[in-house]
């Protein structure tokens, strides 16, 4: 039997996730003789840049990446998050199988990184076990996409609504749900305070809802699975 090795990089800046995830792939190798990785880890955005670099820059293969969301901003302030290096292993190394492994379960930024990064896993840690981590990799290796229960969840909740919604719709109820003022909605937005407010009627409307609350539009969002 021919044997395969691969190249796997894991990000996360909390070594107990990271030994999880060491574990699994050993677990993996003990199983199956044909098969072995190399293990590089990285901690922040710049020690993962490096790695990512010299792996395109010697055109090499990186088969797949563990990658947490919360992680320290590069020092350049180019890399605010998990989901800025995420994007950034689709541009250098497009072949790179992710796994996003995040403690985010709130609809909003579960929708958000499927749509931005379309990785080919994506874990919440809440979710996880170590046969969950196995099974993971496994999937995403040979037969992608894997999805945790909390994703798989959110994706059945979108799939039941019939309700149009776009990103900017998701933006402002998201926005209002944290608590940021409407003064500075349109800041964040980048929408006039008019087309904001037309976009809350409209979205009254979609929900069924007379009342004018703000409070009533984003638990009617969270309890349709919007937010």
């Amino acid at each position: 039997m021919q044997h395969k090795k691969y190249n796997a990089l894991l990000i996360d800046d909390h070594p107990l996730i990271a030994e999880a995830y060491k574990s699994a792939f050993k677990f993996i190798e003990n199983r199956n003789e044909a098969i072995s990785f190399n293990i590089l880890t990285a901690t922040d955005c710049d020690s993962a840049c490096e790695i990512l670099n010299d792996y395109a820059n010697n055109n090499d293969h990186l088969e797949i990446v563990f990658l947490d969301m919360r992680l320290p901003p590069s020092k350049d302030g180019t890399l605010l998050s998990g989901e800025d290096l995420g994007l950034r292993i689709n541009e250098l190394l497009p072949e790179t199988k992710i796994i996003v492994s995040t403690t985010f379960n709130d609809n909003y930024r579960v929708h958000s990184i499927l749509k931005n990064l379309n990785p080919e896993g994506f874990l919440v840690k809440n979710d996880l076990t170590p046969n969950e981590l196995v099974q993971a990799i496994e999937e995403v290796l040979e037969d992608p996409p894997y999805y945790s229960k909390t994703v798989m969840k959110l994706l059945r909740n979108e799939v039941s609504s019939d309700l149009l919604l776009d990103d900017i719709d998701r933006k402002i109820l998201y926005e209002i749900s944290v608590g940021s003022k409407t003064k500075d909605l349109p800041e964040i937005v980048h929408l006039s305070m008019p087309a904001i407010e037309k976009r809350k009627r409209q979205l009254r409307k979609i929900f069924a809802l007379n009342s004018t609350d703000d409070r009533e539009l984003i638990l009617t969002a969270k309890d349709k699975g919007f937010i």
